[in-house]
């Protein structure tokens, strides 16, 4: 479009056209090419380049005391957004944290993390067979000092899953639960898709491409990239854990049995009413 506004002015100015043939010609009202001729002192000798349709103003913008407010806390010691945030909150300004940290960024003074790692979306590998692609997350069940964990594992293909009680969510516990599913499973795993969760930190990405197996994450906001394994866990909360009571020794003894009926007695409809056990028979 630039360069056809240019061509447009080109030739009203240096053709002599008129107005209205130039219109006729390009596909617009009479009045545009006017306005376009004004834009351009040249006479047709540069591009027009099309404005941003972004709004000049949003009705629910940030005031400028605000702005100012978020400006002079930050200018005090050079604190990250979080605490930022708090300390608003604490004088009565009731903003969410993600409008302060589009303040910073918006004014080129936002810091991140040396620690923080960006991560890359290469192409989700298809499924075509077991192991090629499997999702990983972790449950929590109940509050403070009564909160139990879980991990959970689904391979996208067959749908085989496997899970485990934890005492804690680490990288640490996240390498001892693969480990132990790598040990249980009966295919090799190519490929482990995971959520941006801590638990899923830089050195658990270099324990696990250091036995030959991808890493890749889900994208951010974004649930439904692991949505088998969120899935499978409203499955085990459904069908075991919310029919048992919450303690760790309960889930040790009950989880293993959930997942041996799962992969091997439980029709799936995304399978034909097959089991996992049965689609991992012909291979």
């Amino acid at each position: 479009m630039p360069i056809v506004r240019r061509d447009a002015v080109r030739l009203v100015c240096y053709r002599g056209w008129s107005m209205r043939k130039v219109a006729r010609r390009i596909g617009v009202e009479p009045s545009t090419i006017s306005r376009w001729v004004k834009l351009d002192p040249t006479g047709g000798w540069r591009v027009i380049p099309t404005k941003s349709s972004r709004p000049h103003h949003h009705p629910d913008a940030l005031s400028r005391n605000i702005v100012n407010r978020i400006l002079e806390i930050r200018a005090e010691r050079n604190q990250c957004a979080e605490i930022i945030h708090y300390r608003l909150s604490q004088e009565g300004i009731m903003i969410s944290i993600s409008s302060v940290k589009r303040v910073l960024r918006r004014l080129g003074i936002s810091r991140y993390s040396q620690w923080k790692k960006w991560h890359q979306y290469p192409p989700r590998p298809m499924p075509e067979k077991p192991g090629f692609l499997v999702e990983i997350d972790s449950v929590h069940e109940g509050i403070s000092s009564e909160r139990l964990s879980a991990y959970a594992l689904i391979d996208v293909h067959s749908r085989w899953a496997y899970a485990e009680p934890a005492l804690r969510v680490n990288s640490r516990a996240t390498t001892e639960f693969l480990r132990q599913a790598r040990k249980q499973s009966p295919f090799p795993f190519l490929t482990i898709q995971t959520d941006h969760g801590s638990e899923f930190s830089k050195w658990f990405t270099k324990v696990v491409e250091h036995q030959g197996i991808s890493h890749r994450h889900s994208r951010v906001r974004t649930p439904t990239d692991n949505g088998h394994v969120e899935r499978f866990i409203r499955t085990l909360q459904d069908e075991c854990l919310h029919r048992i009571s919450r303690n760790f020794k309960v889930w040790k003894k009950e989880i293993p049995e959930f997942i041996n009926y799962y992969n091997t007695e439980r029709p799936h409809m995304a399978l034909e009413m097959k089991t996992p056990q049965r689609v991992l028979r012909s291979y």
